[in-house]
């Protein structure tokens, strides 16, 4: 019966103990609840006003130089290569021979143009006293064009002459020896020899899509090589791509360039440098410019009604600790923010301090 008293009393103290257990977990779960929201709170910073500045726009990048013109020299079939004229470094001028072919089939071809040509003349005169209907001469006298027509392909193609002032520059087989059309060069091509024009030569610069409008022909660029420490060239654009390659969001510029003393050669690394004159943009300190981890993502953070909005940007020209930043999403007057950014994620609610 003692015991039987007891029971009631513990399990009353048991339901009193449980109720104050669940009054005070509660609180606690806000209480940590509010810590985790207090991690994105108003984030203190400071800003300034965006003004562009007028600077003078100079574009820098790198390049190769190539032969102004370069073409792989071949007949258009195959046969016995029967002379070469030239050796690898020999300059040649424009119509010089470079290699004859076998002429067995131009012989074969030039004698039955030359009976054809006979046939011709006498049917004409036949024509003419009316004992051959204008028919038949018709016939000949296309088999004739057709005739004459190989003999002139036949010509250029045994003959091979230079198609411009150069320099030999690679020879791929010997008299007699014979060419099949197989691949001979180091890019795959097919040839007997190798040609380049080497003054003037040619520069080949891909450029940032944004200078598009500011890169026109007849522009000078100022090239240095790094074999020849104090010289300066001067290369001239003479074509623009007229596409933006969608990957690279850049677009390609040819310069030529004069070959001072034929100092410079197809292959050496150059420095090119265009001036594209005075204009307005904006410059920011540098250390308001973030960079997204693991990417070259740049990015700064704009102030709008006390809430920071990320806005990528692209890198300009530096002067010192100032940086030119490009955007379409920026105009003059937005804020900048210019401390406190390192800790903004897009969306922030922002405080101005002093």
């Amino acid at each position: 019966m003692k015991y039987l008293r007891t029971i009631p009393v513990i399990l009353f103290s048991l339901l009193i103990l449980a109720g104050c257990s669940s009054k005070s977990d509660k609180p606690a779960d806000t209480v940590q609840q509010a810590a985790v929201t207090g991690e994105r709170g108003t984030i203190p910073i400071k800003t300034m006003s965006l003004a562009k500045s007028r600077i003078s726009r100079t574009i820098d990048y790198t390049a190769t130089i190539l032969p102004f013109e370069e073409v792989n020299m071949a007949p258009s079939t195959p046969g016995r290569v029967d002379k070469i004229y030239v050796e690898v470094g020999d300059r040649i001028k424009k119509g010089d021979d470079l290699f004859l072919m076998d002429r067995t089939q131009l012989y074969q071809m030039e004698l039955q143009l030359s009976n054809l040509s006979k046939d011709l003349s006498r049917l004409d005169t036949l024509l003419r006293s009316g004992s051959a209907k204008q028919q038949q001469y018709d016939q000949l006298k296309t088999q004739y064009d057709v005739t004459k027509t190989n003999v002139d392909f036949m010509k250029q193609n045994t003959l091979m002459k230079a198609p411009f002032d150069g320099i030999v520059t690679g020879k791929y087989f010997e008299n007699g020896e014979m060419y099949s059309g197989a691949p001979t060069t180091s890019t795959g091509r097919s040839a007997v020899v190798t040609v380049m024009q080497i003054n003037p030569l040619k520069v080949n610069v891909s450029i940032s899509e944004q200078y598009y409008p500011l890169i026109k022909k007849g522009m000078n660029a100022e090239i240095a090589a790094d074999v020849y420490k104090n010289e300066k060239f001067i290369g001239k654009v003479f074509r623009i791509a007229p596409t933006i390659n969608s990957a690279t969001r850049s677009f390609n510029v040819e310069l030529e360039l004069a070959n001072r003393n034929e100092m410079l050669k197809p292959g050496m690394f150059v420095r090119v440098s265009m001036d594209l004159g005075e204009v307005e943009t904006f410059v920011v300190p540098a250390n308001t410019v973030m960079v997204q981890e693991g990417t070259n993502t740049r990015y700064v953070f704009i102030n709008r009604n006390n809430v920071a909005e990320r806005i990528e940007v692209q890198l300009g020209k530096r002067f010192d600790d100032q940086l030119e930043i490009i955007a379409s999403d920026i105009k003059e007057g937005d804020m900048l923010v210019t401390q406190g950014q390192a800790r903004l994620i897009n969306g922030d609610k922002t405080e101005l301090v002093n």
